[in-house]
């Protein structure tokens, strides 16, 4: 037998047929040929049935895991929002903070600028109280003119009438009414040979006894002042 076929013994050779046709015209059964196929089909029936067990299972798995990713997308969307949400919080805080900071940094510039506005004309009105002082000092030889006579005539300037003790006279710009206004000078005239140490320890003392912040001493002569104090000028 030579490739499947034998030499047919019913025609002496004449012809070859293969054994299945052979087995066939005899009647009989190439059972070899059917378990073999048999075979044949159950594995592919076998090996069709673990492809659709793969396939469902493959199906499962992506249906679990777009299940589980839709929760977790979810759940983080939740979060997100919450997290979205307390941002816009904060940062609606963290404006609204900002804002009454700058205002208050307004209202402290404004202060400032204030105050410095209030001291500036404060030192310009001691300018001009120095300057009126000093125009007293020089005229002071005058016999027939003290010096409060003198300040009495400076235009919106109120001069205290002579004090019993602790300084002379009390200086001071007054309103459109004549009400005297702060801050208040304490004046203390000194006709001697020179002012003395002394004598400004006792103008500070007389001055706290009043509560004035300021105490003037006027002289009728520049030679009556300390070589400090004229340094000073």
């Amino acid at each position: 037998m030579v490739n499947g076929t034998i030499e047919c013994p019913l025609c002496l050779g004449e012809g070859k047929l293969k054994r299945s046709e052979v087995l066939d015209r005899l009647g009989v059964k190439d059972f070899a040929r059917v378990a073999q196929l048999s075979a044949e089909e159950a594995f592919r029936l076998l090996l069709s049935k673990h492809k659709q067990d793969e396939q469902n299972v493959w199906l499962r798995f992506e249906a679990e895991l777009t299940r589980r990713t839709s929760e977790i997308n979810q759940r983080h969307k939740d979060e997100l929002h919450a997290l979205t949400a307390r941002t816009t919080e904060l940062e609606a805080a963290a404006k609204v903070a900002d804002q009454q900071n700058a205002l208050e940094i307004l209202h402290a510039n404004r202060r400032v600028e204030d105050s410095l506005r209030e001291a500036a004309e404060l030192r310009e009105r001691n300018q001009v109280l120095e300057a009126e002082m000093s125009k007293v000092a020089r005229v002071g030889k005058r016999e027939e003119m003290d010096f409060a006579e003198e300040a009495r005539m400076w235009p919106g300037v109120y001069v205290s009438d002579k004090l019993p003790k602790n300084g002379d006279f009390i200086l001071a710009f007054r309103d459109p009414s004549g009400i005297p206004l702060d801050p208040r000078i304490l004046v203390d005239n000194k006709d001697k040979s020179a002012v003395s140490e002394t004598d400004l320890d006792k103008l500070v003392r007389d001055a706290k006894e009043r509560s004035l912040a300021i105490a003037a001493v006027v002289a009728r002569d520049e030679s009556q002042l300390r070589q400090t104090d004229k340094d000073a000028r």
